[in-house]
């Protein structure tokens, strides 16, 4: 959680025979070597959420890293990093001309509400949601949602959870995510509100009559006392207006399932984030073939990679590079 929150602080400081057999090897061994992907993975659309990249994405030629990414395998781009009508601090329609120019369709962008009277980006995010609040948050929504309208975005998503720690701090926030939703579907894009979640959100917050129920309890520490706030959040929420991005990795972190909550909620989870606790499939902590067997059998469409900062002090570029390759050599992966 503090890698997300440091970067979006960081980010605000950028304003037919034998010769033809043998041909054919030479030119795959070339493409290997240069890291163009085979036409037989060309099939699998692959997202990337940029955020994965940290600085590295806007050192020296932007355009060029965005090719490198297509030229690892992914096809899609999730953006983060939006502020004042740029990315990155790269105004936003220029950034979208190079991400196309690279063959990348931006389709997705993890943005959270802040105060535009505090220059400070970091310290305008609200947090603490409050009626009062409540008209800056969609006055944001409004001006952000017409923004990636122009980027034609498909998903615009929340990362970031308000502050809840009771049942009736839940039931606002839901009631501005609903609002939120309506604002943003009037500004051009169809989906509404989406919501991403960490880890924070299989919390617990608990009645005085629940907390009373195990008072007392020498085993009190080890019951779920309470309601989760990610289901709060499912159960308060309009369908018709709020859709979920499941982090399949804080899913787990959270200690819970996350193929046991698209199958309870197939209608509700509509894009993943895939992710490990570093490179895919090398911490033995994540069942991805599950995952994806339950993601293609509810009908999802999208998913992004998301890394969070190497471990062994390669390159985030290396990382997201051993992320693609992981997916397209997967066979459960389509």
């Amino acid at each position: 959680m503090s890698n997300r929150r440091d970067f979006l602080k960081n980010i605000s400081l950028f304003t037919a025979g034998g010769l033809l057999a043998g041909k054919a090897g030479s030119v795959n061994a070339a493409n290997a070597a240069l890291g163009v992907v085979d036409e037989v993975h060309a099939g699998k659309e692959i997202g990337l959420q940029i955020y994965s990249l940290s600085q590295e994405l806007y050192k020296g030629d932007v355009a060029a890293n965005l090719r490198k990414v297509k030229d690892m395998g992914y096809s899609k781009l999730e953006l983060a990093g939006y502020g004042k009508g740029a990315i990155g601090g790269v105004p936003m329609m220029d950034f979208k001309k190079m991400a196309e120019d690279a063959g990348l369709k931006i389709i997705s962008s993890h943005v959270n509400p802040v105060d535009t009277s505090i220059s400070d980006p970091f310290k305008a995010m609200i947090f603490k949601y409050s009626k009062e609040v409540t008209p800056k948050i969609m006055e944001y929504w409004k001006a952000t949602a017409a923004d990636h309208a122009k980027l034609g975005c498909k998903y615009l998503i929340q990362p970031m959870m308000p502050t809840i720690t009771t049942h009736d701090e839940a039931k606002l926030v839901c009631d501005i995510f609903n609002q939120a939703s309506d604002v943003i579907k009037a500004e051009g894009i169809a989906t509404g509100f989406g919501y991403h979640n960490h880890n924070m959100e299989f919390n617990r917050v608990a009645t005085k009559e629940q907390q009373e129920k195990v008072k007392g309890n020498p085993f009190a520490a080890f019951m779920k006392v309470g309601d989760q706030i990610y289901d709060l959040m499912l159960k308060d929420t309009d369908p018709s207006k709020v859709y979920f991005e499941m982090d399949v990795y804080w899913t787990v972190m959270g200690q819970n399932d996350p193929v046991e909550y698209m199958q309870k909620h197939p209608d509700r989870i509509k894009v993943l984030h895939i992710k490990d606790r570093a490179v895919f499939g090398q911490s033995g902590m994540m069942n991805f073939e599950m995952i994806f067997k339950q993601m293609y059998a509810n009908g999802i469409k999208d998913y992004f990679v998301e890394l969070e900062q190497m471990p062994d002090g390669r390159t985030q570029f290396a990382g997201v590079k051993d992320c693609a390759d992981y997916l397209i050599k997967a066979p459960f992966v389509k």
